[in-house]
């Protein structure tokens, strides 16, 4: 099974993109999508709609987790990454892929068995379950892979009767 991990945001945008078959992980592919302030709104959303598209099209992921909401003090920003956010989510349904929805405590526990751990454990241990050459950057970037990690985890009854079909 291919997943397609998403870290939504409007500046950044992390993606990774794992492969989990017979409980072993293998990394196809990472990184950011960035969108310049000097942008408007409008525009940031469209190159994070073109981006994600042409990132689907290249690794065909058959299912896509994306991390929920959470809300901080400023509600300007909230905002915004809810509009990106519901930007990710049409580019995935458009593309046909399934979607699953994941709390950043949710992502905690199936990578580090702990929901409240700190961003450097779930960086260090990504890095290490994936066998990562070094810790992915930026942060946004870690966060997508763990939680395409915690998506097969979380998935893994589903996947199992996936690979096992006549």
């Amino acid at each position: 099974m291919i997943i397609l991990g998403i870290d939504p945001g409007i500046a950044i945008v992390g993606w990774g993109v794992i492969e989990y078959k017979g409980n072993r992980f293998r990394t196809l592919g990472y990184g950011s999508i960035q969108t310049p302030k000097t942008r408007t709104t409008s525009e940031r959303l469209a190159d994070i709609y073109d981006a994600l598209s042409e990132i689907i099209d290249r690794y065909r992921p058959e299912q896509i987790a994306v991390e929920e909401l959470f809300w901080n003090t400023n509600v300007t920003t909230g905002i915004r990454v809810a509009e990106a956010r519901g930007v990710i989510l049409l580019c995935a349904q458009q593309k046909g892929l399934v979607m699953q929805e994941y709390t950043p405590m949710q992502v905690k526990q199936a990578v580090v068995g702990y929901g409240k751990a700190e961003k450097k454990q779930v960086i260090a241990m990504v890095t290490m379950m994936l066998g990562l050459p070094k810790p992915p950057k930026p942060d946004d970037t870690a966060d997508a892979l763990a939680i395409a990690v915690c998506h097969a985890h979380s998935a893994g009854s589903a996947l199992a009767q996936y690979y096992n079909k006549p």
